[in-house]
């Protein structure tokens, strides 16, 4: 296989060039309204799958958009995924992103109530004075959280990217993001992580 002799600045329009000549070879249809999102979690994953499991709720990354753009906070379930989104837009209308694993207070009534503290800090998170997207990349127990405190009317997101990775709850907790009619973005199946969760964000970021 021939070395390319690609520019450092010019490296990932390459990747993408590349991402897009794969995806026309192959059978899947991706939906040319969210082909910047699905090629963002193929370019940092370098996994195909992302092209054929994602799920998008009508309207969702407007929603999403509209949440940065009025100075919102963004909720995340790891530092990771805080560190990985690109802050810049998001705090130059006003916003923050924001996550509470870390926090004592988390957890102590974590342990103390015999929960993980992604779900605690969900609950924590319940309390934001402004409207929040919730960006989920490792806890299961986040999403599941997020769905519980919606059905009993002390949550409301404005939309959640949920994509938790593993095995225990994993699929069950997307599907119930899924069926909460949530506005939401979920890669479907046991695949996610953190860097998917930030690089659906960053795209929408990019895309506005």
């Amino acid at each position: 296989m021939k070395i390319e002799n690609v520019k450092p600045a010019d490296i990932e329009k390459r990747s993408f060039e590349i991402i897009t000549e794969i995806l026309e070879e192959t059978d899947v249809d991706v939906d040319p309204r969210y082909a910047h999102i699905i090629k963002r979690c193929i370019h940092t994953s370098a996994d195909f799958d992302y092209a054929r499991t994602m799920f998008f709720s009508e309207g969702v990354e407007q929603k999403i958009a509209s949440v940065i753009k009025s100075g919102g906070y963004i909720v995340t379930d790891t530092k990771m995924a805080l560190s990985g989104i690109n802050k810049k837009r998001i705090e130059a209308y006003g916003g923050k992103v924001l996550c509470f694993i870390g926090d004592e207070d988390v957890a102590a009534a974590a342990k103390d109530r015999g929960l993980t503290r992604s779900y605690v800090s969900m609950e924590k998170a319940a309390d934001l004075d402004r409207p929040a997207v919730f960006v989920i990349g490792n806890a299961p127990t986040a999403l599941i959280a997020i769905c519980e405190l919606f059905e009993a009317g002390k949550l409301k997101p404005e939309a959640v990217v949920g994509a938790p990775v593993g095995f225990v709850n994993v699929v069950a907790a997307k599907k119930l993001l899924i069926d909460s009619g949530i506005p939401c973005i979920v890669p479907r199946g046991r695949k996610g992580g953190s860097n998917i969760a930030a690089a659906i964000i960053n795209a929408v970021q990019y895309n506005m």
